[in-house]
């Protein structure tokens, strides 16, 4: 990465002086870690504020064929930490885990944690699978660079990096038990009531909007939206620099401007045979030319290919972030919905104590509720006894309704907080993320062009040395 000196992302090194570390040489000092925010003592009176306990940086390596002669063979790794969190029995846990332990860590944190942007793995239905390259070295190591982005996006979770399960998926040596412990005995944090789930999904189609949208929340999805065109086109374009560059990796190709540069050096030693009295420069000149073009390949192999699985990465991050967003819509659908709901049931009961009063003019009698009660007539349910028991059955309801209302209104209003919470943190994660990026980037190309200039400084020599006489 560039020098301290020369990077200008200081706003996303977040540190804190005053978090409490192990007493461990190999713990990371406390008050530098880059990239990781430890605390928000700072603000600590803004309720829509992150709160973070500490530091867990992650990492996955050594990726290792497991069973390999046999037809259950796996890709195992290693991963590790190093954290000052409470949570954690050591500073430094590390385990062996398989990419089926990370869909299972996946699937019940987003279950555990629902208003909680849980980064999404690596796409598991490959054509690497199909052709039985998954454990090639080129497969594994991509594999092992996407879990090991998503580990970090996990530890830069002030929620996540506490949760119980990322504890024991680092430290548990018996994971296999508990998973099972965990399947078994989910954490309860469902306080929804019965008729709320009963009524939500009857309540509740695809063609639902908001009657109160937040504009909060508006803006958010706005600014999602731009960022998500910005990735996609950044893919894109990244995506066409790739290919007029190296193409498909084959020389032979002519399609690249690698293959266009093996084909000059081809044609330039060529020439070389020809003009006897200049052939060692030719020749040298050719190498040249050869060494450029392969820096140009290995420049896209390792500078441009993972700019582009980072940019597909954020981009599935990014979707997480959406459907964060989205099921807060659905709480305030719920509230909304629910909230109709129980005024009608209401009017319905107001409407039959007016009739059973002998003042059913005042009830506001419009044509639906007439069409019922003709019904009610045809069926001999408009008898008072009968609309006496259907009122008793509707100030149960009414009561089980507004019950119902105030929880959805209390868990609307809780994950309003979360989410804004949780856009705090992603922008945190997202502008860490783009700084690691483009700082590769930008390194990359340092590199290769210091590299470029060697090779083509090396020739100059060479080609003045050819005598031309006039």
């Amino acid at each position: 990465m560039l020098g301290d000196d020369e990077d200008v992302f200081d706003s996303v090194t977040w540190e804190s002086p005053n978090v409490p570390s192990y007493d461990n040489d190999n713990s990371i000092a406390s008050t530098a870690v880059p990239g990781f925010r430890q605390s928000t003592s700072d603000s600590n009176d803004d309720p829509h504020q992150p709160k973070w306990e500490g530091y867990l940086i992650t990492s996955v390596r050594d990726p290792v064929k497991e069973l390999a002669e046999t037809k259950d063979a796996y890709v195992s790794y290693l991963v590790s930490a190093k954290t000052n969190l409470p949570i954690f029995s050591t500073p430094n846990p590390s385990s062996r885990r398989r990419f089926q332990d990370f869909v299972f860590l996946r699937d019940n944190l987003v279950r555990d944690f629902p208003a909680c942007v849980v980064p999404a793995l690596p796409d598991k239905h490959r054509l690497e699978y199909i052709t039985g390259d998954r454990f090639s070295p080129e497969f594994m190591e991509r594999r092992r660079l996407e879990l090991h982005r998503f580990l970090q996006r996990l530890s830069r979770h002030p929620t996540l990096q506490r949760s119980t399960l990322v504890r024991a998926f680092f430290e548990s040596t018996e994971w296999h038990v508990h998973m099972h412990q965990h399947t078994a005995h989910p954490p309860v944090n469902d306080n929804s009531t019965g008729i709320l789930d009963n009524l939500s999904d009857s309540l509740l189609n695809a063609f639902s909007r908001l009657k109160k949208p937040d504009e909060r929340f508006l803006v958010m999805r706005e600014n999602l939206d731009k960022f998500e065109e910005g990735l996609v086109a950044s893919e894109r374009l990244f995506g066409r620099v790739r290919g007029r560059t190296s193409g498909d990796g084959n020389p032979e190709s002519g399609e690249d401007l690698t293959a266009d540069y093996h084909d000059l050096a081809v044609a330039v030693q060529g020439l070389g045979f020809l003009e006897t009295g200049i052939t060692d420069p030719l020749n040298h000149f050719s190498n040249t030319l050869l060494e450029f073009s392969a820096l140009l390949r290995h420049t896209s192999q390792t500078t441009i290919d993972p700019l582009l699985m980072h940019l597909h990465s954020l981009l599935t991050y990014s979707h997480a972030n959406r459907a964060v967003l989205k099921l807060r819509d659905q709480k305030q659908l719920d509230f909304e919905e629910l909230s109709d709901y129980l005024s009608g049931v209401t009017t319905d009961r107001d409407r039959l104590a007016a009739i059973i009063s002998g003042h059913a003019g005042s009830s506001g009698l419009g044509l639906g509720a007439y069409l019922k009660d003709r019904v009610d007539a045809i069926r001999g349910a408009d008898d008072d006894r009968s609309r006496v028991e259907k009122m008793r059955k509707l100030d149960v309801k009414i009561k089980e309704l507004q019950d119902a209302v105030t929880t959805a209104h209390e868990t609307s209003d809780a994950f309003n907080d979360e989410t804004l919470r949780e856009q705090v943190t992603f922008q945190f994660a997202k502008e860490a993320e783009m700084k690691e990026m483009l700082g590769n980037l930008a390194d990359g190309q340092i590199e290769f062009y210091k590299a470029a200039m060697e090779e083509w400084d090396r020739i100059i020599p060479v080609i003045q040395r050819i005598r031309v006489d006039v």
